[in-house]
């Protein structure tokens, strides 16, 4: 595996890598590569990957809440075939995982979204592009001419300029995006206050892919602020509601994706406008501070969708066994965020690859340990809530 060159949290652990055949040392799970990453990321990008909002409480709980979360496993059940294969709004994947959607992935490695997007169907897993990546709708597209069965679904911020929104969506359907993921926790930005300090920007030479060609926006740089605060500020429609949720609809005839309901009763309004799926999600802390973790607030949603919708969960994921607590818990897949740039910093495509086997693995040995020979065998009795 190729490191990729200097281009631009705190875990608390100890780096432990196993040697590589060309002596160089190999990461053996998502920490190691968040260690690494730090090695390969400017400050101003470090700190907009890795912040949370305010206090980052809630990116911290994000974590502990797996923690809380016990397994119960079975035993003396046959599980030497096992098989993790599953599909997400009828599209097949090897694995019940999906990368999240993650603006400026070109802060990371010159390939951005398409290693990205490369890593991810060819290893049969799903990516959704955010409508603030780096490279364009089209360019992640293309992926899909070696790798048909690629699952991409689109991320999807409401502008004020309505004719700007409608367009996006238009691309993203005649390019093939198979859902359109519309992020509802973001009416404004949470205050991250790394960014603040850094007043982040986009270097020279990056920009807005899907948005600056259509009206020449960019990423502002402000004294004393950061420039996408600014640009949420100034671009973004707050004033959206569930109302709009039927002129989106009409736009395409896309699946919904809802992805920030962290409430039963905001679930419950999703399906009943339409969402076919539900990302349960805190925009991994980095909205509103103090806002309950993914995972606590999963057994609700998934109570109140009631089967009605597919729901998916997004935030602290970092090894095998949080995927499985969440399918436990009813999620039927989960979204990675940071791990897969982390991987993208330390070896571009090679690296998001490797972290996504590396995900395999661990979610294989967590359900021979757990006597689960398929995902259809994890089921609520194999885990119990254990507040600390």
């Amino acid at each position: 595996m190729k490191l990729h060159p200097r281009v631009g949290g705190e875990i608390g652990r100890p780096i432990m890598t196993s040697a590589s055949n060309n002596g160089r040392l190999q990461p053996i799970n998502l920490f190691e590569y968040e260690q690494l990453a730090k090695e390969h990321l400017s400050k101003m990008s470090l700190d907009y990957y890795s912040s949370g909002s305010g206090d980052e409480i809630t990116l911290q709980d994000n974590r502990a809440a797996f923690a809380r979360v016990k397994l119960r496993p079975r035993m003396l059940v046959d599980v030497s075939d096992r098989n993790l294969t599953t599909e997400v709004l009828g599209q097949s994947l090897q694995l019940p995982l999906l990368i999240a959607p993650m603006a400026f992935q070109c802060l990371a490695h010159p390939d951005g979204e398409i290693a990205t997007a490369q890593a991810a169907a060819s290893a049969g897993v799903g990516m959704v592009l955010s409508t603030l990546s780096t490279k364009s709708i089209e360019e992640v597209a293309a992926v899909r001419e070696k790798l048909p069965n690629a699952l991409q679904w689109f991320q999807l911020y409401i502008h004020k300029d309505r004719g700007l929104t409608r367009a996006l969506v238009e691309r993203a359907y005649a390019a093939g995006y198979k859902a359109l993921c519309l992020t509802v926790d973001a009416p404004v930005l949470g205050r991250r206050e790394r960014d603040q300090r850094n007043e982040f920007t986009l270097p020279p030479g990056l920009h807005l892919a899907n948005i600056t060609t259509l009206t020449g926006l960019d990423i502002p740089h402000e004294k004393g602020e950061s420039g996408l605060f600014t640009y949420v500020a100034q671009q973004l429609n707050s004033a959206v509601t569930w109302r709009d949720l039927e002129w989106l609809q009409s736009l395409s005839p896309l699946p919904l994706v809802l992805k920030g309901i962290l409430r039963g009763d905001d679930a419950v309004r999703a399906v009943e406008y339409g969402a076919k799926a539900i990302v349960v999600s805190n925009h991994g802390g980095r909205q509103l501070d103090g806002a309950i973790a993914s995972l606590d607030a999963l057994p609700e949603i998934i109570a109140a969708v009631d089967a009605r919708a597919e729901v998916l969960l997004d935030g602290g994921i970092r090894r095998g066994t949080d995927i499985l607590k969440a399918l436990a818990l009813g999620a039927k897949a989960v979204l990675i965020g940071r791990p897969a740039l982390w991987g993208l910093a330390v070896a571009g495509q090679a690296g998001v690859s490797h972290l996504i086997s590396l995900l395999h693995n661990e979610l294989n040995v967590a359900m021979a340990l757990s006597g689960c020979a398929q995902l259809q065998d994890i089921d609520s009795s194999l885990v119990k809530f254990l507040y600390l």
